[in-house]
């Protein structure tokens, strides 16, 4: 495994925009939401389970569009529905990941360091929470605890590189959208021209339904 010490911070064109403004430019590269299975019912379990609140803008943006594909490989599951359930995969993520054995040598880098332990869980709120995921291995999580209880994003490159992002969810997905390398060096996934998004299965028999955001420049 590879650690990253370092922490990727905010340019200074972007220092002061708020987490609220990052949400309205995900929704302008993604089109119009469906808000399929939006439920604050289904949050609040979720939430009590984990035992901490997830940030506010990453609920919003799954409400909005999850399940879903995105720009092709990054994918939104929900808490509400059957198939594609968030709880779900937060907790197969999570079991996953609690397998793995660290050295010591792994211990003096990020997250450990960042957040002040010395075993590292997920799916707690002491630990990480497994967000999304991509198709190329690579997973996001939030970090309750992180930045003196303001949480944090760590961002596992797929590879075993954990690298620790000063931003809140909305702007790490809209920086991933624009094409920036927001899981490590070469992990880019720009396309030009609109954004796809692919509507996942619901249903046995059902086919993904793709469709596309707005036009854009490439």
């Amino acid at each position: 495994m590879k650690i990253h010490h370092g922490q990727f911070g905010l340019p200074q064109e972007v220092v002061g925009v708020t987490s609220e403004r990052y949400v309205d430019l995900v929704f302008a590269v993604l089109g119009e939401p469906s808000y399929r299975y939006a439920d604050v019912h289904a949050w609040r379990a979720l939430e009590a389970d984990l035992g901490c609140a997830l940030p506010g803008d990453y609920k919003c943006i799954v409400d909005a569009y999850a399940p879903v594909q995105i720009s092709e490989h990054l994918y939104l599951s929900h808490p509400f529905p059957e198939r594609w359930n968030l709880r779900d995969s937060i907790r197969r993520t999570s079991d996953s990941w609690a397998q793995v054995v660290w050295d010591d040598d792994e211990k003096q880098g990020a997250p450990w360091v960042s957040l002040g332990v010395s075993d590292l869980t997920f799916g707690t709120a002491d630990g990480l929470i497994p967000l999304v995921a991509t198709d190329r291995g690579e997973t996001v999580f939030h970090a309750p605890r992180g930045a003196d209880g303001a949480g944090v994003l760590f961002v596992e490159d797929g590879e075993g590189e954990f690298l620790e992002f000063s931003m809140g969810f909305a702007e790490w997905m809209y920086r991933y959208l624009t094409g920036e390398e927001m899981a490590g060096a070469g992990s880019a996934a720009f396309y030009p021209g609109p954004v796809t998004l692919r509507d996942l299965p619901m249903a046995p028999g059902d086919r993904p339904q793709l469709r596309h955001g707005p036009a854009r420049g490439v």
